[in-house]
C-alpha cells in the first residue's frame, strides 16, 4: 500500500505547505536527502492552540501536544512532497512513495518547567511518520523541551528524508 492509500485510511489529506515565516525554504534536497526546516501544527494556515505544555489550568496538555507533533510531521511530508514535485517527480502524497527512509527526526516541545514527558510529545510525529510509511518511517529522534518556539507555538518538528 503506499502512502497515499495510508493516508486516506488514516482519514488524513497532505496539506499545502505551510509558508516561511522569514528567510527560509520549507524544505531542501542536498544529494538523496530532503531536510525540512521546523515545521509547526499549522492547520488551514492557523496554530490551533499556543502556549507551553504541561499538566495544569491554561498549559497545552500533553494529549493535545502530541496531536499537534503529528500535524507538524504531517505539515513535514507536505514539505518534503512539494520538493520531490518540484524536480518533476510525483505529486501531493504520491511523492512520499519516494522516500526509502526517515532518518532522522527532531522534536521541540515548549515546556512548562515541571513538564519532562517530552518523548511522549514528539511521538505523535514518530507514529504518524510510520503509520503513513511503514517500515521506512522509523527513525532516530530528539525529543527536546524548549522555553519558547516561533509564534507561542507548542511543539516545532523538523526531519530528514533519504529518497530514491
Amino acid at each position: 500500500m503506499g502512502a497515499a492509500a495510508r493516508l486516506a485510511e488514516l482519514g488524513l489529506e497532505l496539506p499545502e505547505v505551510a509558508l516561511p515565516l522569514a528567510a527560509y525554504l520549507p524544505a531542501v534536497r542536498s544529494g538523496s536527502y530532503v531536510y525540512t526546516s521546523g515545521q509547526l501544527p499549522f492547520v488551514a494556515g492557523v496554530l490551533p492552540a499556543t502556549g507551553k505544555v504541561g499538566v495544569g489550568a491554561g498549559l497545552v496538555t500533553p494529549d493535545d501536544a502530541a496531536g499537534h507533533a503529528r500535524t507538524s510531521a504531517l505539515n513535514a511530508l507536505a514539505a518534503v512532497a512539494a520538493v520531490v514535485a518540484a524536480e518533476g517527480g510525483p505529486r501531493g502524497a504520491d511523492a512520499l512513495d519516494r522516500i526509502v527512509h526517515v532518518v532522522k527526526v527532531v522534536g521541540f516541545v515548549a515546556s512548562d518547567p515541571a513538564f519532562t514527558g517530552q518523548p511522549a510529545i514528539v511521538n505523535g510525529a514518530s507514529l504518524l511518520l510510520h503509520a503513513v510509511l511503514g517500515d521506512a518511517g522509523v527513525h532516530a529522534r530528539s525529543a527536546v523541551g524548549v522555553a519558547v518556539l516561533p509564534m507561542d507555538s507548542p511543539v516545532e518538528v523538523e526531519i530528514v528524508v533519504e529518497l530514491a
